[in-house]
């Protein structure tokens, strides 16, 4: 098998975190799961206020769907995407959401 992690004797010491994500990276999951990580840590990513007015949905074809209250923080939202696009790409994962789309 080409993508057979080996572990033996002392060598066992890699990080369990470590081997997780190459297992992940090589099934092709990992990127995904970047986006569902933004989805979960979604109030943490953009603050209290932010945070508590609007949530993270779901993340599908590199999109992140986020529901708000009403159209006055939709448009307020669309307004701020490149700066909270910023933030999620700092994160962990964050960079596999290419795209923000605002729900009332």
């Amino acid at each position: 098998m080409a993508n057979t992690i080996k572990l033996t004797g002392k060598q066992s010491s890699t990080k369990l975190s470590n081997l997780l994500d190459k297992i992940l990276a090589n099934s092709g999951i990992s990127y995904n799961l970047g986006g569902w990580r933004v989805v979960v840590n979604w109030p943490e990513i953009v603050g209290n206020k932010i945070g508590q007015a609007s949530k993270a949905i779901r993340f599908e074809n590199e999109t992140l769907l986020i529901s708000v209250p009403d159209s006055i923080w939709r448009q307020q939202l669309s307004l701020e995407t490149d700066a909270i696009l910023e933030k999620i790409h700092s994160t962990p994962g964050g960079k596999a959401v290419k795209k923000i789309h605002f729900v009332s």
